[in-house]
């Protein structure tokens, strides 16, 4: 990073090159960094619960820490997560109390899991964010000139029984002094006020954003939302909410669907009658073309923000049409465990993205993967930060200040080079994860769970599911889970109905996680599922197919999961019929004890 290319001619140059100075020291010392990190998330919790179990008598060397105590899982931590939960203030994993929990992707029972984080956290938290604009400045000139249109919203929160609030960690940040009270930058002037940002309405949060958002057109420098699927989500809002907002922006008012008082009270000072913007979203909207959308809406967009790494990477196409190419910039990588690092080359291809691990979030530590597993008796050894080797993959396993102790997150990532010290990683996938539309993770059991339940329906009809498949269809907006399945119909008489069909993908639905449920019925991010049903015989031209292509006939497996456009093609010339949940599957906020 070229840090000595800025001129520090203002305070907002200044701070460019102090954040870019301590992203080279970080890296610089990566290995010496993590050695004090280490030592000072020991030290500080040395007289937990969790930690006094592994007699490690004050040790806070690497060595020790590494002979003594175990690598683990969330299942392995749940139960003293529980007691936190419960209300047990004792220090259980930490010595600073738990101010909250932030919510992962979901358990094996449905429930998302709860991550224990601590005040400090958000510290950190908001260092990591501090640094994206400097690296983005030396690559994209001028930012400080104008504006971003950011679609953010908050989602639900519930309290466990001992009080503490449990949500996922960015409606933790946005709904944080941090955010709510930063101080002005002008590298990070957003066009969608707080009050849009923080209303639990996804309607009127939306609507606000995009309104806000076409009022400040000419303003608007770059576009994006935390995830693909959310800025694609904001352009199906615009297709199907331009006439309102049109009008909105021609008489000055304020659709009598926003009833939040906040937001009422924020936009009496920024709605205005512009009949000529109005003429002009009914012009471009009004053509039924939405090729090139975002350039033509908000003609001074440099870039897309947006994730498009992992599954994310599906949508990349969707994007470039609705963009007309327009570079897509994936800024950091993190997770509701743990903030990890971010990109330092944020302009590249998506394909190429690599993510630099900043060495003072946690301690890192990485498991060599195997698809093949270990043998018996034979535990693999973690590889250190700085030890890790170019174009090898390892799932992520971290040790963070908020008590988690070399916690396996279940991230697969690729080494593509160093900064410094510092390695650069691709993320690769999210281990065992199948099927993903938004912020959902959908692996193979819990497939195989829902199937099983659904097809209990088909059992009075005498009909059971030979095979199945699916794949995440994510042409259409909302994206939705497609189910293929070969039935065998014992008695063709009384064959399962149309609307039986349709109970079964709810049925599936109801058997998938929180997380999915929730997309489906607070965000509306994921539409309903499909059952496909396909010809007798299908699966088994689908292994012919795989064989002749070099499979192994003892070793074919039928994948749980499709995206290779042929098979897709195959399947979907075998369907006999369509089916689609006909309702939201049951979801709330409060957790089930």
């Amino acid at each position: 990073m070229a840090v000595d290319s800025i001129n520090p001619s203002s305070p907002s140059c200044e701070r460019d090159v102090e954040a870019l100075q301590f992203i080279e020291e970080m890296t610089r010392n990566a290995d010496s960094v993590q050695q004090k990190v280490l030592a000072q998330i020991l030290t500080r919790n040395a007289q937990t619960e969790y930690l006094n179990r592994f007699e490690l008598a004050g040790a806070t060397d690497r060595r020790t820490f590494k002979a003594k105590v175990p690598m683990v899982t969330y299942d392995d931590l749940q139960p003293l997560i529980q007691r936190i939960a419960n209300g047990d203030r004792s220090p259980i994993l930490s010595a600073q109390p738990v101010s909250e929990f932030l919510t992962s992707s979901g358990t094996s029972a449905g429930e998302r899991k709860l991550m224990p984080t601590i005040k400090e956290e958000l510290d950190r938290r908001q260092l990591l964010y501090s640094l994206l604009m400097p690296v983005m400045n030396l690559h994209v000139k001028g930012l400080d000139q104008g504006k971003g249109l950011y679609f953010l919203f908050i989602k639900s929160e519930t309290k466990t029984p001992g009080g503490l609030l449990a949500r996922p960690v960015l409606t933790s940040y946005y709904k944080s002094d941090h955010f709510k009270n930063r101080p002005y930058d002008p590298y990070n002037v957003y066009t969608s006020p707080n009050e849009a940002i923080l209303c639990p309405d996804s309607f009127q949060s939306m609507y606000t954003q995009m309104l806000c958002g076409l009022y400040e057109r000419e303003q608007v420098l770059r576009v994006g939302a935390v995830f693909a699927s959310g800025l694609l989500r904001a352009i199906r809002f615009l297709q199907l909410n331009w006439k309102q907002l049109a009008n909105d922006i021609r008489t000055g008012s304020l659709s009598p669907k926003i009833t939040d008082q906040g937001i009422r009270g924020c936009m009496s000072g920024i709605s205005r009658p512009d009949p000529c913007l109005a003429d002009f979203i009914e012009k471009e909207c009004g053509k039924g073309e939405w090729d090139g959308i975002i350039t033509r809406i908000w003609p001074n967009t440099r870039y897309l923000d947006v994730i498009v790494t992992g599954a994310m990477a599906q949508y990349i196409p969707t994007l470039d049409y609705y963009s007309r190419g327009l570079p897509k910039a994936c800024t950091m990588y993190a997770s509701s465990e743990c903030y990890f690092g971010l990109n330092l080359n944020p302009m590249t291809t998506p394909s190429q993205v690599s993510y630099t691990i900043m060495p003072n979030m946690a301690y890192f530590e990485f498991l060599p993967h195997s698809t093949s597993g270990f043998a018996p008796g034979s535990p693999p050894k973690l590889v250190d930060l700085a030890d890790v080797e170019v174009g090898k993959e390892y799932e992520l396993v971290i040790t963070t200040y908020a008590g988690l102790y070399r916690y396996r997150v279940g991230d697969i990532l690729r080494v593509t080079g160093f900064h410094n010290s510092a390695p650069q990683f691709q993320f690769v996938r999210r281990k065992n994860a199948l099927l993903s539309i938004d912020s959902d993770k959908t692996d193979e059991a819990e497939l195989q769970s829902a199937v099983e339940n659904a097809s209990k329906l088909l059992s009075e009809f005498n009909t059971s599911v030979v095979e199945y498949t699916s794949y995440a269809d994510t042409k259409h907006i909302p994206g939705h889970y497609v189910i293929y399945w070969e039935l065998l119909a014992k008695d063709s008489a009384n064959s399962p109905s149309n609307q039986v069909l349709a109970q079964c993908c709810l049925a599936m639905e109801e058997s998938l996680n929180s997380v999915y449920r929730q997309c489906r019925v607070a965000d509306n991010s994921i539409g309903p599922l499909e059952i496909r049903v396909v010809k007798s015989g299908t699966f088994e031209e689908l292994m012919d197919y795989a064989i002749s292509r070099g499979a192994s006939i003892n070793q074919y497996k039928v994948p749980r999961c499709v995206s290779f456009t042929p098979i897709m093609e195959l399947l979907d010339s075998r369907v006999l019929s369509k089916h689609f949940s006909p309702s939201l599957p049951h979801w709330t906020p409060e957790r089930r004890h």
